[in-house]
């Protein structure tokens, strides 16, 4: 134990810490202005100051560890006076614009001098001037007042990783910018602004508008874009949201945000929000009474479940939903209709490859937790870029990075160009040839022979591929193969990151093998990217169709029975129709009915064309969502449901972390669960919930997973899975999979041969984030990403526009110039109405494992001339 006496308090503490730490174990206040709890200690302010026994000199506390027997005084006339000499000189160039300034009330210079002055400054010289800074869409920056802490810079280097901004110029004349100057074309993330401790950058969004005084509640959430889940406080007055804003320390973020989480809450304000209830009559949607809508949706499900059987009736949830309307959703399915017809966009990738993995090791096995991946000794990154997909997490990422921790990176991943070890860029859809050879490789280095387990000898099974023959089909040397699956023998607990791209394949089931059998090799840890908050919890809530709540296969009786005796009601026993199945089933014909909650499948679904003409051969197409939606458009009945910010619930994240969904502002529609309920009523199930509660109890009740769960639990963030249920007892359930021929995978692309592939924008997710303007400030449209081969051949520049025409249609758009990028590939992205890339993917089911794969796509480019308004080329 470390003994420390601070202003005559006597301390003991177990290991060395900064004066600073050891002052607020104690409950002392130290000011700072360049220190912040994310950053490393950098002592540049002089504010934190103190007098330490024996030393002549004054210390910097957030630099000086402390020893046995220091005595430390942290209120002295000497350090008082020094601290005033400190402000006065950071006030000579400081505007003194308090009133007009939007940080006035939670400035910390502002508090510091207020309390230790000085009350006149002696300087006569004039204040520097520059001017104020509009650049950014979403960001102003004034940088008369900067104080030159370099709060900013240190967060966007070394914890962001963007390295977007710098200090210039020297002496009073030094200021935060931008590299390229003017714009900060950045990651917009906002985490500048949260360091920040003046008003030197703040959001446009709130200029002029806000002040800490008008906040009249804080309202502690979880973030409704992607499936890191990270916690978010959003500041309230009257109806409103003010802003949102992380908290230090709290939640998987720990105070970190990216651009969506804070700055695209404004979606839940958007005039496209639907209001009222919709019928289809005459061919035109109509508004009608929830009354009339509840009653009208229950006698048309009642017409084609008496005339085809339930099974002609399919639903699709949707993992932006809460847990609690997910199980309220796949209730109303089995029980009221009768069909297990029941999945979601989650089928795309995450639960695929979620249930695959659990085949093999057991429930749990992805469910990770994120703070591993900076301590973990080795990072391996395959299927897309997480930076993008899920932001917060790719963070961690970078931050092993920094550590010197070796990260190996398979595909186009920008993000983390600066931070991978090994950046391995095969050729367009040829990463199952390279990771059979990684595999192969490992193999020799590491003998499966040590693992004793069922899927040991599977792993000897696997068809050997040399680094010679990867090379011949991905393209990337046999030496750098080698000396990737070298760095991966390295590593004793590494993570391992699987994006979507990865499993979206012919040969996606393959690939998930070949991952396996990486996972078991090295003793990697698996995250499953997520790109919606809650896909984990709308499996873990039974929406699937082979699968009750709590992950229990609904073909084994004793736990069908088990879930039928729980809500009275008899269930169907045989395995539903998935995601892809149903749109196939539409399309024939053999589903006539069908019921989304949530989700915009007429956009989100590959090849639009064909999920239009399945849309519209249904005799019935209910929809429950906020927004007017391509979906929605081509509705029988709309029902307007509350957004992210308006109801109470649960997420589960990728990680398997349970959180609690608070409501924040009243809206004007209708929570999902309680729709679905009173429909279910009129069917003949009924379902009392007097509100939210009450179907997390029954969750509680009836999921084996879940047992005795409570909202309180949820709380801090630390109810993780198992959460306080059990884990489903397994045995090895993978068949035998013969590996393909590796010569045979691919053919390299031909001189002229391009591919197309799905892009994942940062600033946007889905359809929902269109919605939102102040992401649409920051990227308002869409553009096709090619590299400069590609651009070259064609004689194309930035903003030049293009035809991409593929066997399932054509789009037109802008494209942008990368030099990373492959040569042979055309990334576009599936945000933007009426020029979303999954108009143009045909796809093919892969039925090993029910997902679409659209790899392969050949595409062409054909340069176009923009006509503008005046009717000029």
């Amino acid at each position: 134990m470390i003994t420390v006496t601070i202003n005559g308090k006597q301390i003991k503490i177990e290991k060395a810490v900064t004066v600073l730490d050891a002052a607020r174990i104690a409950g002392i206040k130290i000011p700072t202005l360049c220190h912040h709890d994310l950053l490393e200690s950098f002592g540049g302010c002089r504010l934190c100051l103190v007098e330490v026994e024996k030393l002549p000199r004054l210390q910097t506390a957030c630099t000086m560890y402390i020893t046995d027997g220091m005595v430390v005084q942290t209120e002295t006339e000497r350090v008082v006076e020094a601290r005033k000499a400190m402000l006065e000189f950071l006030l000579i160039n400081h505007a003194l614009d308090c009133p007009y300034c939007d940080k006035a009330g939670e400035c910390d210079l502002q508090d510091l001098v207020m309390k230790y002055g000085p009350s006149s400054g002696r300087f006569a010289e004039g204040k520097r001037k520059h001017p104020e800074s509009y650049d950014d869409p979403i960001i102003v920056r004034n940088m008369e007042r900067c104080i030159s802490c370099t709060r900013c810079v240190r967060m966007c280097d070394k914890v962001q990783g963007a390295s977007a901004i710098s200090m210039v110029n020297r002496t009073s004349k030094t200021f935060v910018e931008p590299f390229s100057g003017g714009r900060y074309n950045c990651e917009y993330c906002g985490n500048c602004l949260t360091v920040c401790p003046v008003g030197a950058i703040m959001s446009r969004l709130h200029k002029h508008t806000y002040r800490p005084w008008y906040i009249e509640k804080n309202v502690d959430t979880i973030c409704s874009f992607c499936g890191v889940g990270c916690t978010v406080t959003a500041q309230v007055r009257g109806n409103s949201i003010i802003r949102v804003i992380p908290e230090i320390g709290k939640g998987v973020n720990k105070g970190l945000l990216c651009n969506r989480g804070r700055f695209g809450y404004d979606y839940i304000n958007s005039g496209g929000r639907l209001t009222s209830p919709l019928i289809r009559k005459n061919g035109v949607l109509e508004a009608a009474t929830w009354s009339e809508a509840i009653a009208y949706v229950a006698g048309r499900l009642q017409d084609v479940k008496d005339k085809s059987g339930g099974s002609a009736i399919a639903g699709i949830a949707s993992a932006r939903c809460t847990n609690e309307d997910n199980y309220v959703f796949q209730k109303f399915m089995r029980a009221a209709i009768g069909s297990n017809s029941i999945d979601s966009a989650a089928a795309f990738a995450f639960a695929p490859a979620q249930k695959y993995f659990e085949s093999i090791f057991g429930q749990g096995v992805t469910a990770n937790p994120i703070s591993g991946i900076a301590k973990a000794d080795g990072v391996f990154v395959i299927g897309g870029d997480p930076t993008s997909v899920n932001p917060v997490l790719g963070l961690q990422i970078r931050a092993a990075a920094q550590k010197k921790v070796p990260v190996i990176t398979v595909g186009y991943t920008p993000g983390l160009r600066n931070f991978s070890t090994h950046s391995i860029l095969p050729a367009p859809f040829a990463e199952t040839s390279l990771l059979a050879a990684i595999v192969s490789e490992l193999s020799r280095i590491k003998s499966p022979d040590v693992i004793k387990s069922a899927f040991g000898e599977i792993i000897r099974s696997i068809q050997p591929v040399s680094s010679e023959d990867a090379q011949n089909a991905c393209g990337i040397p046999a030496d750098e193969i080698r000396g990737c699956a070298d760095a991966l023998a390295g590593m004793t607990n590494p993570a391992i990151i699987i994006g979507r791209d990865i499993i979206l394949r012919s040969d996606g089931h393959t690939n998930l093998l070949l991952l396996a059998a990486l996972m078991q090799l090295i003793n990697g840890r698996i995250y499953l990217a997520s790109e919606q908050p809650n896909e984990r919890g709308i499996i873990d809530m039974g929406c699937v169709p082979d699968s009750l709540p709590g992950g229990r296969p609904i073909a084994v009786d004793s736990f069908r029975k088990r879930y039928e005796e729980f809500i009275g009601s008899p269930i169907p026993s045989s395995q539903g129709l998935g995601l892809m199945e149903i749109i196939a089933a539409a399309h024939s014909g053999q589903v006539k009915a069908l019921y989304v909650m949530g989700e915009n499948i007429a956009f989100n679904v590959p090849d639009h064309s064909y999920v239009k003409e399945a849309l519209e051969a249904l005799d019935f197409l209910v929809l429950q969502d906020s927004f007017m939606t391509e979906t929605a458009r081509m509705a029988d009945v709309v029902l307007p449901t509350l957004s992210w910010a308006e109801k109470e619930g649960s997420f589960t994240n990728l990680e398997g972390r349970m959180q609690h969904l608070q409501k924040v502002v009243d809206g004007q529609g209708i929570d999902d669960w309680s729709a679905l309920a009173e429909i279910s009523t009129l069917l003949g199930v009924e379902m009392h919930y007097k509100g939210v509660k009450d179907v997390m109890a029954e969750i509680a009740r009836v999921s084996p997973l879940h047992k005795g769960i409570t909202y309180e639990d949820m709380e801090g963030g630390q109810c993780m899975w198992p959460y306080k249920g059990e884990p489903l007892r397994h045995d090895l359930v993978l068949p035998g999979i013969d590996m393909p021929d590796v010569k045979s995978m691919l053919r390299k692309p031909g001189k002229d041969m391009v591919y197309i592939g799905v892009d994942k924008p940062l600033f946007h997710s889905g359809s929902l984030s269109r919605n939102s303007q102040a992401l649409s400030s920051i990227s308002s449209k869409p553009f096709a990403r090619i590299g400069g081969g590609l651009a070259g051949r064609l004689s194309l520049a930035d903003g030049d526009y293009v035809t991409i025409s593929t066997s399932a249609g054509s789009l037109d758009m802008p494209v942008m110039l990368f030099a990373d990028m492959p040569e042979n590939l055309v990334l576009v992205p599936n945000n933007f109405e009426g020029a979303g890339v999954y108009k143009i993917l045909a796809w093919k089911m892969n039925e090993n494992i029910k997902t679409p794969a659209f790899d392969s796509i050949e595409a062409s480019l054909k340069k176009i001339e923009r006509i503008t308004a005046e009717g000029s080329a």
